[in-house]
């Protein structure tokens, strides 16, 4: 798969998720096996108001490349300007989102609503194409819903504006993350441009993600919600890619190894308090399977610094103690 200069084999990419994707957990992704990072996603309102607290959110390390940023708004003069400014810090790529879902961002013409106004998506993705020498790309659902899917459309006009990649989250907007996604549509847009194709949408075991390459063509993968709770995917699918056998699950003591390196850099990048707070949405996964797990997450909860929190975690979490099985 090539995006511009950047020439990958059957990525598997992070995808960008609003408060999951920061600096901490792309190292973590990156260190487990991604092969595409993104940021959050990057409002370029507040980029051309010159937010502070969204110029951050673009910060990023050089061991993270290839990494794109990527933007949203619903407005073309303000999306060429934040694409110049995004630019301006290094990103390999700038990414449009046209597919959050969410009722903020789609019901106020960004995200997932320009798929209700396809001329605005076409001018949008112009401005931003004609705004920056690195490569475009843009990540999108089916369509606004079941009697509106226009993705081969959406594609070919995509293409012909300069758009060098497009992921499509196999959902409409109306599903949000409910319901099972349909990829039968991705032969039919592989069929009708020759831009690569990256596929999102429930690709959260190996298995699956190998089903998918083989029955649609597919260039890459995006892996988003099942990376929060087993950041491990990125390793697993591609030992399957490259072995058709499962390789065994990390071990307490692997998961633990990792919490440690993610709850530091979150500490490290964010300040003590703040990094110990966002961290609480992954105890689940990092715990899962261990004796008392839900109890144990509880008593996490009470630490905002990173010392004793590491040190609670040492004492009630023995690495060598066994997990249990489904």
């Amino acid at each position: 798969m090539q995006i511009g200069p950047i020439i990958l084999d059957k990525p598997i990419a992070l995808a960008p998720m609003e408060d999951v994707t920061d600096l901490s957990f792309r190292l973590v992704s990156k260190h487990l096996g991604a092969d595409l990072l993104y940021t959050e996603f990057v409002n370029a309102e507040g980029l051309v108001r010159e937010s502070q607290k969204t110029r951050n959110k673009m910060l990023f390390r050089e061991e993270e490349r290839p990494f794109g940023i990527q933007i949203y708004g619903a407005e073309e003069p303000a999306m060429g300007k934040a694409a110049e400014i995004a630019e301006s810090f290094g990103p390999d790529l700038i990414d449009i989102n046209c597919g959050c879902w969410v009722k903020d961002v789609a019901m106020r013409g960004a995200g997932a609503g320009l798929l209700r106004d396809l001329p605005r998506m076409g001018r949008i993705a112009e401005s931003v194409v004609k705004a920056v020498k690195v490569p475009v790309t843009v990540k999108t659902r089916l369509g606004w819903d079941a009697e509106n899917i226009k993705i081969v459309e959406v594609a070919r006009m995509l293409q012909d504006l300069g758009v060098k990649a497009l992921t499509v989250h196999c959902r409409t907007r109306a599903q949000g993350h409910s319901g099972d996604p349909d990829f039968q549509y991705i032969p039919l847009i592989k069929a009708a441009v020759s831009i690569p194709i990256i596929v999102n949408g429930n690709l959260d075991t190996p298995e699956r993600i190998k089903q998918v390459f083989d029955d649609t063509g597919c260039d890459g993968v995006m892996i988003g919600r099942g990376a929060i709770n087993n950041p491990w995917i990125f390793r697993q699918a591609k030992h399957y890619l490259r072995t058709g056998e499962l390789s065994p699950p990390p071990t307490l003591a692997e998961r633990l190894e990792i919490l440690r390196m993610h709850l530091t850099m979150s500490v490290e990048s964010k300040g003590e308090r703040r990094g110990v707070l966002e961290f609480r949405k992954y105890y689940a996964g990092y715990l899962r399977g261990f004796p008392h797990a839900a109890q144990i997450r509880h008593e996490l909860m009470n630490y905002t610094e990173l010392a004793p929190l590491l040190a609670h975690i040492d004492e009630r979490v023995p690495a060598n103690e066994p997990l249990e099985t489904a």
